[in-house]
């Protein structure tokens, strides 16, 4: 498998749209709301300048994106981390955060949060990428688990 990854820019706002829609599709679906679903060109170029994001390639695929909140230097907010449906299941996504903790090797914290009932990305953060899960809280009528990865 050849990854590639690509600092996102202005111009492929359009793109990431397109992959955060095909990530997050079931998830409006299911929830009704999704705060990376159904973002317009304009709110994505904001969002490109205010958060770095990394376009995933698989070959040649845009397939996902990560992005990330600087906290201060050494802690991260990990905004997003995705791939998209057909290309999950992969390794493609423990691949992308390994890369991440490469990119920003001065870390010393990366939290998240995630809907308490998607099993698959508890399972994935805890079991794949080693963070712990630290709280839970309400967000809206939606339980959002807290993780920490601290070194």
């Amino acid at each position: 498998m050849r990854l590639r990854f690509i600092k996102a820019s202005k111009k492929d706002a359009d793109l990431i749209v397109e992959i955060y829609n095909a990530a997050f599709y079931d998830d409006f679906i299911k929830y009704g709301e999704c705060p990376a679903y159904g973002k317009t060109r304009e709110q994505m170029e904001a969002s490109i300048e205010k958060f770095p994001k990394l376009i995933v390639f698989y070959d040649d695929n845009p397939v996902g994106i990560i992005s990330v909140d600087i906290k201060e230097k050494g802690v991260y907010y990990l905004c997003c981390l995705c791939v998209i449906p057909t290309y999950q299941g992969r390794g493609i996504g423990k691949q992308a955060f390994h890369y991440l903790l490469e990119l920003y090797k001065d870390w010393k914290k990366i939290t998240l949060i995630t809907p308490a009932d998607k099993e698959e990305n508890i399972k994935f953060y805890t079991e794949k990428c080693g963070f712990i899960v630290d709280g839970t809280e309400m967000d809206g009528n939606i339980k959002m688990v807290h993780f920490t990865l601290e070194r």
